[in-house]
C-alpha cells in the first residue's frame, strides 16, 4: 500500500541502512560500529544489534512515522563494501506505506556516479541522495569532485542531503578513523545553494560546532533546509532552538538519526524544549511533505 501521508503522525528524514550487504562484515566494522555505539551510548551496533531494513520498517510502522532511508556510500575512504542503493530501494519499495528511498553514491565516482543517480530515480524512484562529506572525504563545493553528479540529481529533480558538522564517525578512534571534520563545515554548501538553486538541499544535524554558519545559509538560501538528527532535542543550542521556533519554522524537518538515535528518545526529548504549538506540525511532517512532493 503506497504511503498515506495523512494517516502519518510525524516524518523522520534521517534513517541509516546500515548492514554491509555482500556477505559478512568487513575487516574492521564491528569495531567501527562499537566505536559509533560507544559515542551515542546505544546498544545499536554492539554484538551484532544493527537493525535490518525490514526491522527498520516495521519499528516505524508500528509508531505512524515514516522514514527516508539510505545507505552511504563511502567506500573510497573506509574500505567498508557500501549496501546496494538497488537493495535499499526494493525493500523500501516492499514496504511503500512507511520508507522513502534514498541512496548515497560517492561523487568521485564522476560520470559513472551521475549515470547511476539517473537510474536510481527513473527505475527505482529514488527522492533524493545522502551525502557524508567527512565520510566520502570531499569538500561539497569541490566542482571537480561533485558537480557531475550533482547536476545529474539536479536535472532528475531529486533531493540532496549533506551531513554536517562533527560526526561520530570515528570518535574516539585511532586518528579518528582518518575522518576529517573540515569536509563537514556548512558554509561549503551555500555556493552549492548558489550554483543549484532550485534543488532541495538538507543540511543534516545541528552542525556543531559551526551552528550558526548553518543557520546563516538556511536562512540566506531558499533551497536549503535543515534536518534535526543525531542528538537528542534537549542538547540543541539554545539559537537553534530559537531559529527553528521563529525565522526558519518552514525549514526544519524532524530527523532522529536511527539506529543512534530512537524516534521514541528524539520525541520525547522533543516535548521539552519550548517549540511553539503551532510550529510542532511543521517540523514533524509538513515541511518534509512539501519538499518531498508527497
Amino acid at each position: 500500500m503506497p504511503l498515506n501521508m495523512d494517516e502519518l503522525i510525524a516524518i523522520d528524514f534521517h534513517t541509516h541502512a546500515e548492514e554491509p550487504c555482500c556477505g559478512p562484515r568487513d575487516d574492521g566494522y564491528d569495531e567501527f560500529q562499537a566505536g559509533m555505539a560507544a559515542y551515542f551510548k546505544n546498544p545499536a551496533g554492539a554484538g551484532g544489534m544493527l537493525p535490518s531494513v525490514q526491522q527498520t520498517a516495521d519499528y516505524f510502522r508500528e509508531r505512524r512515522i515514516g522514514a527516508v532511508i539510505f545507505p552511504v556510500d563511502a567506500e573510497r575512504e573506509t574500505g567498508f563494501r557500501r549496501y546496494k542503493n538497488e537493495e535499499v530501494a526494493e525493500l523500501a519499495a516492499a514496504n511503500d506505506d512507511i520508507l522513502i528511498p534514498f541512496a548515497s553514491i560517492d561523487p568521485h565516482k564522476g560520470k559513472a556516479g551521475a549515470r547511476e543517480a539517473r537510474r536510481l530515480v527513473k527505475e527505482f524512484g529514488v527522492k533524493g541522495f545522502k551525502f557524508h562529506p567527512t565520510m566520502q572525504g570531499f569538500f561539497p563545493n569541490d566542482r571537480e569532485a561533485a558537480y557531475t553528479l550533482y547536476e545529474a540529481i539536479a536535472e532528475e529533480g531529486a533531493i540532496m542531503l549533506f551531513h554536517t558538522g562533527q560526526t561520530g564517525v570515528g570518535s574516539g578512534m585511532r586518528g579518528g578513523m582518518g575522518m576529517r571534520l573540515k569536509y563537514s563545515n556548512p558554509m561549503h554548501l551555500d555556493d552549492v545553494a548558489v550554483d543549484f538553486p532550485d534543488t532541495p538541499i538538507v543540511m543534516a544535524h545541528p552542525s556543531f560546532p559551526w551552528t550558526e554558519e548553518g543557520l546563516a545559509v538556511a536562512q540566506h538560501k531558499p533551497n536549503v533546509y535543515y534536518d534535526m538528527s543525531g542528538w537528542s532535542p534537549k542538547y540543541f543550542p539554545p539559537v537553534f532552538v530559537q531559529y527553528a521556533n521563529s525565522i526558519l519554522k518552514k525549514k526544519m524537518l524532524f530527523g532522529s538519526d536511527w539506529p543512534a538515535i530512537t524516534p521514541d528518545r528524539w520525541l520525547r526529548d522533543f516535548e521539552t524544549i519550548g517549540i511553539k504549538d503551532e510550529v510542532k506540525p511543521l517540523i514533524l511532517k509538513e515541511n518534509a511533505r512539501r519538499i518531498l512532493k508527497m
